[in-house]
């Protein structure tokens, strides 16, 4: 009889074990989108950078002209 409560105590600590590595991936899915959100918005920085010095470039190579 206390062989069965046992076996079902074990299934429960299994099942729980089971969520908590669910969590835990979940967990990581998230923390791997925001490595990714990071670099996206670092590269559009660089190029927003990029674009603005060239546009400052353009500019001074204007001024240079005149």
């Amino acid at each position: 009889r206390w062989r069965e409560r046992e076996r079902e105590r074990e299934r429960e600590r299994e099942r729980e074990r089971e969520r908590e590595r669910e969590r835990e991936r979940e967990r990581e899915r998230e923390r791997e989108r925001e490595r990714e959100r990071k670099r996206v918005r670092e590269r559009k920085r660089q190029r927003d950078m990029s674009e603005k010095i060239a546009t400052e470039k353009e500019e001074w190579s204007f001024e240079g002209e005149r």
